[in-house]
């Protein structure tokens, strides 16, 4: 952990980091115990020590040392004890910061101590047994076992091992009696399983020991811990070892965690590493496996193989003893069989092979071979296929092979096997000897003392069997032997007893050597099978290491020089030679010394041969097109053991992937499917068998495009007008003569390519004349024939003319700056080099560094002359400067801009969009938010009614936004609410009516009376909410028999009145609705109106003097206003008189009836005065003053502007 004490650190120091960490230790007590750090940092800082439990103060347990050399800060903790086992925090400080790591240390107790004995004599019988039971079961190899008793070894291996390998585990054992032992297994499974519950919840996915690719090896086992911090104690063999809870730490072994996983592994392997590996959790066993280390060694090792791209790679290597399967890794990946990899191994598990199919880029590196604890390595390069005809095309799949070993490895492995056999019939005789003398101690078996005793048939043990010789040597086969021209055999096994012997036994040819014989006369080199072909020569040689003469035999009858033989000798090198081999001379061939013999066979057949017509027929070449596929057939007579090979040009061609070869009886076939131009060559067919090798020719012919013209393309002129080129003819026609050249064009930047024209095949240049100065050009050419047309060419860019750069412009000039975002504009060079300008390129610099930073890539310029830079950080100071670009490049850049802030200017506030007025639901919270605009950020201020808002109020200011939270709003909320932003630029304020209120209750009774003809007035008494609520107001709504539907006939009425038309004949029914900010009440229904209504008497009677005249009245008076200013004002009042009265509005006693700020209406008595937008002028006092030719009414009322 790194703690920063400063915000900003100066330029060439540093705060403390740690580059190498202490490593935790996991240690048996007694030993020492060392962490190491290092440190950096500037200036240099202080290290310090500590433990989680304790100080480290103590002298005699902790030594604190620093090395000036290696720059390594360590914590020694000499003859360690339990007791120091604890969490170790290094600590590094300067005066910018302070860094810190903490690193565990683990303390195996081993031995005796008294004062715990002690305790555990007090302890409970069972705590007892748990303090005893801290040790494997398994007997460590310095404890020898008692005769007949299983080794417990066994049965831990059992224990974890998997059912398959329970008869190998007993065979090694000595164990046959299974099911004893399976019954015996079951039971301590279930005890084992019920002592590992108590640490464990389940134990999965064991993987049992073994050597992985980097030369160490390691087993796996998932443990599901009940409690983390159980102690992991790991045994080899029954003892105790250390490790390592750090894989990085070059310890011996180590036992890494991850999860549930555990991960043990030995490094640096060695034969005394063999063992079986127990890991316990406390006091019980979990996993156990054992671990084998097979004595092999490499004779031949893997060699280096650089391979071209899809062709395969060859690994080879010879092992010093059979195995049957060893690990091969690619990568530090272990590799299997499969489509990418084929991984053989010889019939006398010696020689083992790796073959990398098909090899791309991405196989190139180190590929290894491990047999046991031993490995070889070598690396695997990968070529690029530079053949220019595949270029543009996809590279087909090769079939011929890259590496294997320069040596016989075939004759090595033979070697190593008869030294095998050898050794193994020397350890037969001396088990047989041994025997031999006991029974001779014993009396009880007969035998044939003195010189010249042999081995008697009783024995049960063969000449071949002890090492003196064989028929056909280990692993031989019916090739093996030398053909005719083989010189005295080298190398092959000799062919009956080559032994020393006192006298002739039987025929005289054989026998067993006494201790009389000469010891100096023996066979260097003995004779061979030769297989011969009919009418050619065969030879057969020998070689003695000294001068001594000989006898020849076939079949038993001596031989001469006659009848096609002919004997020599050379000094030691005896031969036998045939001129002309013929049937009857096929047999079996003798050489003989006076103490020495060695034979060989001579088989005489016929070659392999070809029909004469077949061959010609196979001799003309064969021709296809491009993606068509290719045959070739070869008919010959049958023959017995006869091998068939293909080859194009020097590699062998074999099944698989676009080649078919299909072999017969008495002919052969290859198929060659999607043919290329690279699949074009000598094809040839080889037939091979025991008596020679005979090969016909043939000539595949693929006709396709040609491949592009050979480069470099020079290029012979440039200038600001004209580019002139030359390229050579390609190095393939595609079977068929290039008849000319197509030119293409393409200018760096754009994406299309222009068509220029066509050059005939005899030449080899182009004059482009279409250039403009400055730009650069890329072409293609391309060669055609009567196939189509190749792959191209492609040259590098050309530039028409040379390099002219423009001019600096302008420094950059600050338009404006903001926090983030820096506006600024320049002006173009004087001198734009003579081509057009593309652009420019901007670059910015911060204070107090040295790096300029580009703002916008060379190839996307800035087409503008001006650009607004948002790559910036709030309060940072930035220069700017400009370069041009034109086809030539950018030029130099411009002298710096000044030295500008990231930052807002100072700006007054202003509030952005508010909204004056809101509607509340009494009980919700309100929320009043306002956005505004200020630099810098304003105090902001809450007033209502100009007074501070309540304690209660909630005010939330971030950024830019205000707001004021209300929370259980009543209807005594209602107000008009100010805020106030002020800063340093200015003041600015804004006021919000705040009507809270909610859904008003429904007007009182309604009642209807008719004073008029035709018409009806309806009355109705006030909502409760009336004198809680200025806005509100009342809707009528009409129902009539006729049209049986509701509809509104009247609305806003401020009075309790209404007057409206009725026709008779019909019936009516009102609804009156009280109406706020918040909705509609349930409506007040007036009693029906209608046909039997009020119908006037049928009498006859004299008229009475009816008049309805009367003086005005002041039905509903004006109310107190107090808008704020800039809103609107509506005013109303109601009057009843009649005949109708005139109308007149005051203000402060002067008449407004013909002021056009007001706008009045008076309709059916209900008068109204609005004013669109108030300010302090309309203030003051007004009246309404009613008058007819009865009388005179007038009501007032003030209105207040509120600022």
């Amino acid at each position: 952990m790194i703690m920063q004490f400063v915000e900003e650190i100066p330029e060439g120091k540093s705060h403390p980091d740690f580059t190498r960490k202490p490593i935790a230790l996991t240690i048996q007590e007694g030993k020492l115990a060392v962490f190491k750090a290092i440190v950096i940092g500037d200036p240099k800082p202080t290290v310090t020590w500590g433990r989680n439990n304790g100080d480290v103060s103590d002298p005699q347990k902790y030594e604190i040392k620093f090395d000036p050399v290696s720059r390594e800060h360590t914590l020694e903790m000499p003859n360690i004890s339990p007791e120091q086992a604890d969490t170790y925090k290094c600590f590094a400080a300067n005066e910018f910061g302070r860094a810190s790591v903490t690193v565990m240390l683990n303390v195996i107790e081993l031995g005796f101590k008294k004062d715990k004995a002690q305790r555990a004599t007090k302890a409970e019988p069972t705590e007892l047994k748990m303090a005893l039971k801290r040790k494997s079961k398994v007997r460590p190899k310095t404890e020898q076992k008692k005769e007949g008793e299983i080794d417990p070894k066994f049965w831990e291996i059992l224990l974890s091992a998997d059912k398959k390998d329970y008869e190998r585990i007993c065979a090694e054992y000595g164990v046959t009696d299974f099911r004893w032992m399976l019954k015996k297994l079951n039971e301590m499974k279930r005890e084992r399983e019920e002592e590992q519950a108590q640490f464990v919840k389940s134990i999965s996915n064991l993987k049992h020991i073994e050597v992985k690719g980097d030369g160490t090896a390691s087993f796996e086992v998932d443990l599901d811990l009940l409690d983390m911090s159980s102690r992991i104690f790991v045994y080899k063999d029954g003892e105790m070892i250390e490790y390592s809870k750090d894989m990085d730490l070059e310890m011996k072994h180590s036992l890494k965690q991850v999860g549930k996983k555990f991960v043990f592994s030995v490094r640096d392997l060695l034969p005394d590493d063999a063992g079986l590996y127990q890991i316990d959790v406390e006091d019980v066993n979990m996993f156990s496996t054992e671990f084998k280390i097979p004595q092999v060694d490499f004779l031949v090792k893997i060699q280096e193989v650089k391979a071209i791209e899809r062709e395969d790679a060859v690994f080879e290597c010879v092992l010093s003893n059979p195995f049957s399967k060893i690990l091969w890794v690619g990568k530090n990946v272990p590799l299997a069989q499969g489509e990418k990899y084929d991984i053989t191994v010889s019939e006398d598990k010696l020689i083992h092979r790796l073959v990398v199919k098909d090899c791309m880029q991405v196989d190139k590196g180190i590929y290894a071979a491990v047999a046991g604890i031993k490995s070889c390595n070598a690396w695997l390069l990968v070529e690029a296929d530079n053949d220019p005809k595949l270029q543009g095309k996809k590279k087909t799949r090769k079939t011929t092979q890259a590496g294997g070993s320069s040596l016989d490895l075939t004759k090595i492995a033979a070697e190593q096997q008869a030294k095998l056999q050898k050794e193994r019939a020397e350890r037969i005789e001396a088990a047989k000897t041994a025997k031999a003398e006991r029974d001779t101690a014993g009396g009880g078996a007969s035998s044939t003392s003195g010189p010249g005793s042999g081995i008697s048939a009783e024995d049960g043990v063969s000449g071949a069997d002890l090492g003196f010789g064989s028929s056909s040597g280990s692993g031989s086969t019916p090739g093996s032997g030398s053909s005719s021209g083989d010189q005295f055999g080298a190398g092959k096994e000799t062919r009956g007893d080559t032994s020393r012997h006192a006298g002739h036994a039987g025929d005289g040819r054989t026998g067993v050597a006494t201790d009389g014989a000469d010891s100096q006369m023996h066979l260097t080199s003995g004779l061979s099978d030769v297989y011969a072909a009919r009418g050619k020569p065969a030879e057969l040689a020998c070689k003695l290491n000294s001068n001594v003469d000989g006898v020849w035999f076939k079949d038993g009858e001596k031989l001469s020089s006659k009848g096609g033989l002919t004997i020599s000798k050379d000094k030691s090198i005896h031969k036998l030679t045939i001129q002309s081999c013929k049937d009857s001379d096929s047999g079996q061939y003798e050489f003989e010394t006076n103490d020495y013999k060695t034979s060989a066979t001579v088989t005489v057949g016929d070659a392999p041969e070809f029909d004469p017509d077949e061959l010609h027929n196979f001799s003309k070449p064969v021709v296809v097109k491009v993606g068509q596929t290719a045959s070739f057939k070869m008919m010959y007579p049958p023959q017995d053991s006869l091998e068939i090979k293909w080859f194009k040009d020097a590699y062998e061609l074999k099944d698989g992937g676009g080649v078919k070869v299909v072999k017969e009886p008495n002919h052969s076939r290859l198929q060659i499917k999607d043919c290329l131009e690279s699949d074009a060559g000598e094809i040839r067919i080889q037939l091979k068998n025991l008596f020679g090798t005979v090969e016909a020719l043939s000539r595949l012919i693929v006709l396709g495009k040609p491949s592009p013209p050979k480069g470099p393309v020079d290029v012979l002129e440039s200038t600001d007008s004209v580019i002139e080129l030359k390229w050579n003819p390609p190095s393939d026609d595609g079977g068929s003569a290039v008849t000319n050249y197509i030119i293409e064009r393409q200018q760096v930047g754009q994406s299309f390519w222009k068509r220029l024209g066509d050059v005939s095949a005899d030449r080899a240049t182009f004059r482009d004349r279409n250039v403009s100065h400055g730009k650069r050009y890329t072409y293609r050419i391309y060669a055609e024939n009567p196939e189509g047309i190749g792959d191209p060419l492609e040259t590098d860019n050309i530039m028409a003319g040379t390099l002219i750069f423009p001019d600096p412009p302008a420094p950059p000039k600050v338009v404006s700056a903001f926090k983030n975002c820096i506006n600024l504009e320049w002006t173009p060079p004087t001198k734009d080099g003579g081509t057009e300008l593309l652009g420019y390129l901007l670059e910015k610099r911060k204070k107090d560094t040295n790096q300029w930073v580009a703002l916008n890539p060379a190839n996307e310029p800035i087409k503008a002359l001006k650009y607004a830079v948002k790559e910036v950080s709030e309060g940072s100071e930035y220069e700017f400067r400009v370069s041009a670009i034109n086809a030539s490049g950018a030029g130099e850049p411009s002298r710096p801009s000044l030295m500008v802030c990231a930052k807002n200017p100072n700006l007054k506030p202003y509030f952005k969009d508010p909204e004056d007025f809101m509607v509340v639901r009494a009980g919700n919270s309100a929320r009043i938010k306002i956005n505004y605009e200020a630099s810098p950020l304003p105090e902001i201020q809450w007033l209502k009614e100009n007074e501070p808002v309540s304690p209660w109020f909630n005010i939330v200011n971030v950024e830019g936004t205000s707001t004021l939270i209300i929370p259980n709003s009543k209807r005594s909320d209602s107000g008009v609410y100010t805020i106030v932003a002020k800063n340093s630029s200015g003041k600015t304020s804004f006021d919000i009516d705040v009507r809270v209120t909610d859904e008003p209750k429904q007007p009182g009774p309604v009642a209807l009376e008719q004073m008029v003809h035709g018409k009806v007035i309806i009355t109705w008494a006030p909502s409760p909410d009336q004198e809680l609520d200025d806005r509100l107001h009342y809707m009528i709504a009409e129902h009539e028999s006729n049209t049986r539907i509701w509809r509104p006939i009247a609305d806003r009425l401020y009075c309790l009145t209404f007057t409206t038309n009725i026709h008779s004949g019909r019936e009516y029914r009102f609804r009156v609705y009280a109406k706020n900010d918040m909705g509609l009440s349930e409506p007040s229904e007036s009693p029906k109106w209608g046909i039997n209504s009020c119908k006037a008497s049928q009498f006859t009677a004299l008229p009475a003097l009816i008049t309805f005249e009367r003086p005005p009245s002041i039905l509903v008076p004006l109310k107190v206003h107090t808008p704020p200013k800039g809103y609107q004002c509506y005013m109303t009042c109601a009057i009843r008189g009649c005949p109708a009265p005139s109308v007149s509005w005051y203000l402060n006693g002067i008449c407004i009836n013909s002021d056009n700020h007001y706008y009045i209406t008076n309709v059916h008595g209900v008068c109204s005065l609005y004013i669109l937008r108030v300010g302090p002028s309309d203030g003051g006092e007004y009246k309404v003053v009613a008058v007819n030719s009865f009388g005179k009414a007038e009501c007032s009322a003030k209105l207040k502007v509120k600022d």
